[in-house]
């Protein structure tokens, strides 16, 4: 180092160093000291920035194996070199059959408008009525009662239906006398089946049945008299004095054996059916019947029978979860003679029931 000649002063401010002075040096010297300072904190600040840093990048790393996970199915599709995108998943279809809730309560009021025709006979003396359908209303002379129940617990089902119909015509006496009476005709039915189905689902069923039909008749004959010197001997036959107007009645049960279904054809519109047999001459025993013969009147034997048959069949609309309605047509023949008592009408007509369903 190479002293001025200044160097000698002791003041601080005037000596040099190689041309430098003290005060600069001493400048130089602190801003080291300060830059020394600034580097530790940038070297702290910088080891902060890697740990934030390390933090986001591990972030970015859990983010991007998620993605991966919910869009595994491109992925899969790039690895395996399918392309799923055009394959349609297949739907599960139901199944054709879906069985229908356990219980089943349908209470009905069925109005059936069957028109009589046939033999009808009281005490041997057998008339022909013939009510049509279109005279029905004309002819009634009560207020038809009619009432229907239908229960089902799973496979199993109670139903029936009773009708109470009064009706009265002019009636023709064949092979009797030449003359024409008054016929008043009072008619029951009640029935009660247990049945089970075979075919149990929600779209169509089939169900076989028994049980039985309650059958009740009454008569009244009311014989116009035309001057017939016959008419003293149809008196004494048929234990009357003077008037020929009489009555009897007479009930029975049949037993009862048959078949139903139902098959849905169009959303909630159904076709049903349902035919049965009964009497199967259960209660047939003695019978007769009082005939012309020659210029007198004869009480002859008959065969007994006891047989009855109905069909039914037409659509079922369910309107709503707890209404229905069946709009169809129903048939009933009867076949029984026993004891001077004759039935063998034809019920025939429209058949018209709405339902409650529970």
């Amino acid at each position: 180092m190479k002293r001025t000649p200044d160097s000698g002063r002791s003041n601080g401010k005037t000596f040099k160093l190689d041309g430098v002075t003290a005060e600069m040096a001493k400048r130089f010297s602190k801003p080291r000291k300060k830059k020394f300072g600034l580097s530790r904190t940038r070297k702290h600040t910088m080891n902060n920035w890697a740990s934030d840093k390390s933090v986001w990048l591990f972030v970015l790393v859990i983010s991007f194996s998620s993605s991966n996970i919910l869009f595994a199915g491109s992925e899969l599709s790039a690895g395996d070199g399918k392309d799923y995108s055009k394959e349609v998943v297949p739907l599960v279809e139901k199944s054709w059959c879906e069985t229908p809730p356990p219980w089943e309560i349908r209470i009905g009021v069925p109005g059936w408008f069957a028109g009589l025709s046939g033999d009808v006979g009281v005490k041997g003396v057998v008339s022909d009525i013939d009510v049509s359908f279109a005279q029905l209303f004309r002819h009634l002379t009560h207020v038809p009662i009619a009432l229907s129940a239908d229960i089902r617990y799973h496979r199993w089902e109670f139903f029936g239906d009773g009708q109470y119909m009064e009706v009265g015509d002019s009636a023709s006496l064949p092979g009797l006398l030449f003359t024409n009476a008054n016929a008043h005709v009072k008619y029951g039915l009640a029935q009660a089946f247990v049945g089970y189905r075979l075919i149990n689902c929600d779209k169509a069923t089939l169900s076989l049945f028994a049980g039985a039909r309650y059958s009740y008749l009454e008569g009244d004959l009311s014989i116009f008299n035309n001057g017939d010197a016959r008419l003293v001997r149809l008196r004494e036959l048929l234990g009357i004095r003077n008037k020929l107007d009489f009555s009897a009645s007479t009930d029975w049960v049949d037993p009862v054996i048959g078949a139903r279904g139902k098959v849905k054809i169009w959303k909630a519109t159904s076709l049903y059916a349902q035919g049965d047999v009964g009497g199967f001459d259960a209660n047939s025993g003695s019978a007769f019947e009082i005939h012309r013969e020659g210029r007198t009147i004869v009480r002859e034997p008959v065969d007994s029978s006891d047989w009855s048959y109905q069909v039914q069949g037409g659509l079922e609309f369910q309107v709503s979860r707890w209404f229905s309605t069946q709009v169809g047509w129903r048939y009933l023949k009867y076949d029984f003679v026993k004891s001077g008592f004759t039935n063998k009408l034809d019920l025939n007509g429209p058949f018209l029931q709405s339902v409650i369903n529970f």
